[in-house]
């Protein structure tokens, strides 16, 4: 049996997960972390996860994406 951990406790997650939380988007979050100086995505091969306490960071500081 799976063990599920809710979004808010995961340090890292999914681009699915990210557009749930953030309600961002899947293909602009794609974008938004396409970019080599973004700073709360973290790449395993050719999957992206989003490190979620940088990405709540950087949402309380930008005014628009």
């Amino acid at each position: 049996m799976k063990k599920q951990v809710p979004i808010w406790h995961k340090a890292n997650l999914t681009i699915n997960e990210a557009a749930a939380y953030s309600n961002i988007g899947l293909s602009k979050l794609r974008e938004m972390t396409e970019s080599e100086d973004c700073n709360f995505v973290l790449w395993v091969g050719n999957k992206r996860l989003i490190k979620r306490v940088l990405f709540d960071k950087y949402l309380s500081e930008i005014y628009s994406v």
